[in-house]
């Protein structure tokens, strides 16, 4: 084809032999060149559809022989079931109305089977008087752009399933998770009852003293294995004790149980300290060391006499190998009560215990506890333990102090210790009045 006419010749790029070869070349490319080898497939049909010309490049696409298309085929016929519902019933009705459609997806079929993935655009041509002659669409191929666009959706199907599957995992983490904050209060709330049941609910009324007590658990879901109690043996006269078993957990909890009821057992029969201690560590002994399981724990154990007439007590106790009472007398002064020989209750068979003996006179107190409290970590680092001589010097600071005042100082101690206090904590205070009533009521302790 040659360029004629006026105007100037359109430049060109570059320059030599090479590109006017090019040129040349390009321009006696003929019309049905263009069509049959086009890049896209080509095809015309009748009103009805059937097809009446097509190129070779859509040919080749479908695998086809011209002869078994033109005139023979209709366009339906080169789709897919699908395609030809779609094509009857939105298509060719809206091709009949608009005159044109752009950008169709729809599916061929090859000669061996395979799906085509194209975009149609087709256009109608119409006569001189207006009237539709035949139809001519342009298929391009969609091969790649469908493995694209079913590749996004792969992924988006991908993500969904992702974000479901971690949204499923959140929804059973939390259900996990309130599910274990409601079996850690029903736990909670056994241990406290059951923590409970190995306490006194209350300590009695004693004429001419005054009791108090507290109990300090280090967490909430361990059973403690500190207990004291306060119980009268007859004739005027109250036993006490305050002790901590070895262990944490239900054993604990066990051994604390038959630990107080032999306490009160061994009372009634004799309430001499050092023959109630004999006769627990006979008992511990043969029920856990000759089985192979050995089991001991620290007590303190002891009997008031009051005297009612000159207003003052005389207690005797005996130490299994627990720390000494502190005494807090009315003038101000603090001294441990020292209790020597006695060891470990329940670890051996037999175990050599000794009387110690003081006489609580109005205003004074007289302090038992477990080491939870003298071993509580203090200090920025945690390092130091309280101690003994510590304890002392915080007595010291509030006497005199009755029962109740004493125990309430050491509550705000404990709770000062914080992390620091990592073990259970048993506190038993008794003291005569500064004034002497004949009966009074005790303190309940605060459980």
């Amino acid at each position: 084809m040659c360029r004629t006419g006026e105007g100037p010749e359109p430049a060109r790029v570059g320059h030599g032999p090479d590109t006017d070869a090019s040129f040349s070349a390009l321009l006696e490319d003929s019309a049905e060149d263009l069509y049959e080898a086009a890049p896209c497939g080509y095809l015309s049909t009748l009103m009805d559809g059937t097809i009446a010309k097509i190129n070779a490049t859509l040919l080749d696409w479908l695998g086809l022989a011209r002869e078994t298309v033109v005139g023979k085929l209709h366009f339906p016929d080169l789709l897919t079931v699908g395609g030809k519902l779609y094509h009857e019933t939105h298509l060719a009705p809206l091709l009949r109305m608009q005159g044109a459609l752009h950008g169709i997806a729809l599916e061929m079929k090859a000669a061996d089977g395979r799906r085509l993935p194209v975009l149609v655009s087709s256009v109608v041509k119409h006569g001189s008087e207006g009237e539709p002659l035949l139809i001519r669409t342009t298929v391009f191929d969609a091969s790649d752009r469908r493995a694209y666009e079913q590749e996004l959706l792969s992924r988006r199907q991908e993500a969904e399933r992702a974000r479901a599957e971690a949204e499923r995992a959140h929804a059973e983490a939390e259900q996990a998770r309130r599910q274990a904050e409601a079996d850690r209060e029903r736990l909670a709330d056994a241990l406290a009852v059951l923590q409970q049941s190995l306490m006194p609910s209350s300590l009695p009324a004693v004429p001419g003293l005054e009791a108090a007590g507290y109990y300090h658990t280090a967490s909430p879901d361990r059973l403690g294995g500190d207990f004291y109690d306060l119980f009268s043996v007859g004739e005027g006269r109250w036993a006490f004790f305050l002790g901590d078993v070895c262990g944490k957990g239900p054993q604990a909890a066990s051994l604390t149980s038959l630990t107080r009821y032999t306490l009160h057992a061994a009372a009634m029969h004799d309430p001499e300290p050092t023959a109630a201690l004999t006769t627990l560590n006979a008992v511990l002994h043969d029920r856990y060391a000759v089985g192979g399981d050995p089991r001991y724990c620290t007590v303190i154990f002891g009997i008031i006499e009051p005297d009612a007439d000159h207003g003052r007590t005389t207690i005797r106790l005996a130490s299994g190998g627990h720390p000494s009472a502190l005494v807090i007398r009315a003038d101000g002064r603090a001294d441990y009560l020292p209790t020597p020989g006695g060891l470990l209750v329940g670890a051996l068979p037999t175990a050599p215990f000794s009387t110690a003996e003081t006489t609580l006179t109005p205003g004074d107190t007289l302090l038992l506890y477990t080491d939870g409290l003298t071993e509580a970590r203090t200090g920025p680092t945690r390092e130091h333990l309280f101690g003994d001589a510590a304890l002392r010097a915080f007595a010291t600071d509030h006497a005199p102090a009755t029962p109740q005042d004493m125990i309430t100082a050491l509550t705000g101690l404990l709770e000062g210790f914080g992390d620091g206090l990592d073990d259970d904590t048993a506190l038993l205070a008794l003291g005569v009045p500064a004034t002497h009533p004949t009966t009074g009521p005790a303190t309940n302790p605060p459980l």
